[in-house]
């Protein structure tokens, strides 16, 4: 059967996935014969489909996989979903809406068996659209962090943590969610700057007639709560109003006058109102002056019956309102615009709000510092290092961690309450009420908490729950055979956003349970934002469906648009001429194999240039897998692609191929034949982990193979010693046949007619060798080594070396003239540029020694340059 003459993504790709999953080639199993390479991948959330940013992080994960099976490693890719208790929260209950049902009117039962039935139809949707971009992950493996064991295991870990005295439960100011309706960790809320109003508020002073005192705030809606002015004790301005008391506009509420030097006098007017309840500052403040705490929100941010005013409004409504209530009460001064920074919930993207609330927290002062060391200190590297300040930064700073959810989709909280409001820590019920009774706490009945855990309080342990979820049920389980084999792994893929919110967590979870690391390398993707720079969304239209790209160009072509330009922690500027750039590259390699096995074969001697031509690309080859190894050692991804990119376009079809390709009709000779598929066989391996479906392809068409030799687990190419002089001298001749070939189309002379070509003496004996490659390249009737430069022709110079190439047919003596004069000049302007930055002290002196030797050869090439098309134009 012919190949054919068109690549065709979506028949070779369906073909060859479907073949790697019969033959189980994906699938890892513990051996102690060879080295495990292990990667967990980030567990995109079940509500999630495949966007662009999974898109790169995949594809990179799934090239050092690929290279690490090929090198013979016991590769393990470990699939999974996460949870995600407030995304899938919200589509259930949006669900849920359509079909008239509210959420308040089910018990947590009849909810969680929604959530089960939403997530059985539509959480395994991204998994499987990452097996059309190629992932190789280990199917078998894959894992859900809500599966029976998973489940038991964060449990297991809570339990332990709360008896080792980590977790706690206490009274906290913390970040509350109105529209999740839920506490967030710190970590969960985006910054932004928002435009605002500062409204400065009167408030009377206590048995003034005519004196007040005003205040600065972007929140008005919250004056009902306040139970405090405050001023600072240095400042001359207020002194007068020292243990006086002033009321609250609207609803006429004494409240008293403290002094404090938190306040900056040189902020608004100096004067501060202290709402406990609804600012973290103002809370702890409250608590140095043992002040009231009135809480004035209900969870959805409505106003409720504290407020005395506007009782069910929004707090955005409210703050409408009462701005015009003030101004109407003659209690508003002035409003000024302002710029302020506001919290967001990372998920809902609903403005935070500051609330006393009761939760649980995980103690982060001593547990963080292993994590801390070993990054520091390179145990652990991130890639690029850049991101070791911002993991400092937050390490160094940490606060305790708010571990509880107002949610019923999660891993519930195992504590356990009599109806006296005490409680205990237990997995079970049962153990529960063997506590009760151990501790003498009387009880009829106990309850649990309705609470869940965050997300991130699940997956900080995935790198371990995969393999082993048993470890955590007892300090004295060493772990299973997989976990002790594959743990810790390897290499973890991720985006520098959940730097903290995850690795830095896993990090944590690695040393409290297994004393190691649970990866080597970290490394951090970009930001795929589109050309003008911005993030790719939904809501601003600019971001492709990745299906639909692999559908229109095929998955090698989509993967290696995504790499072309992916440096390690820098964003990606996406452009969909990149992901032509990989069809197009696709579709060189193919044609290229067209013309081999097109080829016929004879048993004729080896021509002189083929000889030359096979030395040199053995020696090419060996020096692109040196640099492409030294790429993937330094997670130089994109430099990775680049140098086996130029290896099979530049190299080996653009010159080798052109090199020993047989004229037309003509049949090649076997050494040279033999010579090229291995070649090919190399190419083809060096670019799988890259490529996987074309290499694939071509590697079973190259020759007849059994069904387990496939390109997926052949061997990694060894790389020998290589002659880089033959490299440098196959440069030189390349160019020399460049230079020819400007010179005919210049002059308007047929690529069939044959030319002359005189050599400078100067050529080494190493270039000599090429001679018949460029002879033939050239379409060189004959090639002399002199000086002579008789007659009609022209020059040309390669490095120091000097080419003349005479012309037997007349040429236009003016058309000539132009051409030489027009570069003479660009040459005059080139060299007098380089001489003025030689001239210049400043960079002479600062400037390293192999940039002023590369200048200084850029200017006696130049004066070469000038000093032959002079001569040029004295003959003509």
């Amino acid at each position: 059967m012919s190949l054919s003459t068109k690549y065709n993504p979506a028949e070779v790709e369906e073909k060859w996935y479907t073949y790697w999953m019969e033959n189980g080639f994906f699938h890892s199993e513990p051996n102690a014969e060879k080295e495990p390479f292990t990667i967990v991948i980030p567990p995109p959330n079940v509500t999630g489909v495949l966007h662009m940013g999974h898109m790169l992080n995949n594809t990179i994960q799934d090239v050092l996989i690929r290279k690490a099976r090929m090198e013979g490693k016991e590769a393990c890719w470990v699939p999974g979903t996460d949870h995600a208790s407030i995304a899938t929260e919200a589509k259930v209950v949006a669900m849920l809406r359509e079909k008239g049902i509210k959420k308040s009117d089910l018990t947590r039962e009849e909810f969680l068996k929604y959530a089960w039935e939403w997530k059985e139809k539509y959480g395994g949707i991204i998994l499987e659209q990452l097996k059309k971009l190629g992932a190789s992950c280990d199917w078998d493996r894959t894992t859900f962090t809500m599966d029976t064991a998973y489940y038991e295991a964060v449990i297991d870990v809570f339990v332990d943590l709360y008896n080792k005295g980590y977790i706690y439960r206490g009274l906290r100011m913390v970040n509350w969610d109105p529209l999740g309706k839920t506490a967030l960790s710190d970590d969960e809320v985006n910054y932004k700057d928002v435009q605002s109003k500062l409204y400065y508020i009167q408030y009377a002073i206590e048995g003034a007639s005519n004196e007040f005192v005003t205040i600065a705030t972007v929140r008005p809606e919250t004056i009902m709560a306040d139970t405090a002015i405050c001023i600072n004790p240095n400042d001359e301005r207020y002194k007068h109003l020292k243990g006086k008391r002033a009321i609250i506009p609207l609803i006429n509420r004494s409240i008293p006058i403290i002094e404090d030097e938190y306040v900056t006098m040189d902020f608004g007017t100096g004067c501060l109102k202290v709402t406990p309840a609804h600012d973290l500052n103002d809370y702890e403040l409250g608590k140095k002056h043992n002040l009231e705490v009135i809480d004035i929100l209900n969870e959805d941010g409505s106003l409720n019956e504290k407020a005395q005013i506007l009782i069910g409004d929004d707090r955005f409504v409210a703050r409408k309102k009462i701005a015009k209530l003030l101004e109407e009460g003659n209690h508003l001064a002035r409003v000024e615009d302002y710029k302020s920074n506001v919290g967001f919930s990372e998920r809902t993207d609903a403005v935070i709000e500051p609330r006393l609330s009761l939760q649980w927290f995980l103690k982060m002062d001593t547990i963080t510092k292993p994590a801390l060391e070993h990054v520091m200190n390179d145990d652990i590297k991130l890639i690029p290092p850049k991101f070791k300040n911002t993991y400092h930064h937050w390490m160094a700073n940490v606060r305790d961690w708010c571990i509880s959810r107002q949610l019923w989709w999660g891993h519930r909280i195992p504590a356990w309450y009599n109806e006296q409001g005490e409680f205990v820590v237990a997995k079970t019920e049962a153990e529960a009420i063997e506590k009760f009774k151990s501790e003498n706490k009387p009880f009829t009945s106990v309850k649990q908490d309705e609470d869940v855990m965050d997300t991130w309080f699940s997956s900080w342990i995935w790198p371990i729950a995969v393999f082993d979820t048993s470890v955590f049920k007892d300090s004295s389980n060493k772990g299973n055979k997989d976990l002790n084999y594959y743990y810790p792994t390897n290499d973890l893929v991720t985006a520098p956003e959940i730097l903290f919110f995850w690795v830095a967590r896993m990090i944590i979870a690695g040393y409290e349970y297994r004393q190691e690391m649970p990866f080597k390398n970290v490394y951090l993707t970009g930001i795929v934002r589109d050309k003008q720079g911005r993030k790719m969304s939904k809501s601003l239209g600019n971001s492709p469906d990745p299906l639909d790209l692999i559908a229109n160009f095929g998955a090698d072509a989509v993967r290696t648009g995504m790499l072309f330009s992916s440096p390690a922690g820098n964003d990606l500027l996406y452009d969909e001429k990149l992901v032509e750039q990989g069809r197009n590259f696709a579709n060189k390699i193919w044609n290229a194999f067209r013309l081999v096995k097109g080829w016929t074969v004879s048993d004729e001697p080896t021509p002189a240039e083929n000889k030359i031509a096979i030395e040199w690309f053995e020696a090419r080859v060996n020096q692109g897998l040196t640099e492409l190894n030294d790429h993937f050692e330094k997670f130089r991804m994109s430099d990775a692609l680049m140098t086996i990119y130029k290896l099979i376009w530049d190299d080996f079809c653009s010159w080798y191929l052109e090199m020993v390709k047989p004229e037309f009709g003509k049949p090649i000779d076997q050494t040279t034949y033999t010579n090229t598929v291995s070649f090919f066989e190399t190419l083809l391996k060096a670019l799988h982990p890259f490529m996987p479906f074309i290499t694939e392809e071509l590697w079973h068409e190259l020759k007849d193979r059994d069904t387990q030799d496939c390109i997926l687990v052949a061997s990694w190419p060894k790389v020998q010693s290589f002659n880089i002089s033959i490299i440098e001298k196959s440069g030189i001749a390349q160019e020399i046949i460049t230079q020819v070939r400007n010179a005919r189309s210049s002059k308007g002379l047929s690529p069939k007619e044959p030319l002359k070509l005189n050599m400078d003496p100067g050529v080494d004996a190493g270039l000599k060798n090429f001679q018949p490659v460029i002879e033939k390249l050239g379409n060189l009737s004959e090639v002399r080594i002199t000086k002579d430069k008789e007659g009609s022709g022209t020059s040309f110079l390669v490095g120091s070396l000097e080419f003349f190439i005479p012309f037997d047919t007349a040429i236009d003596p003016e058309k000539e003239k132009a051409s030489l004069l027009k570069d003479l000049e660009y040459q005059r302007g080139f060299l007098n540029s380089v001489s003025k930055k030689l001239e210049n002290e400043r960079f002479v002196n600062s400037a390293p020694a192999h940039v002023l030797e590369m200048e200084r050869k850029k200017k006696a090439d130049a004066e070469a340059k000038i000093k032959a098309l002079e001569e040029s134009l004295a003959r003509l």
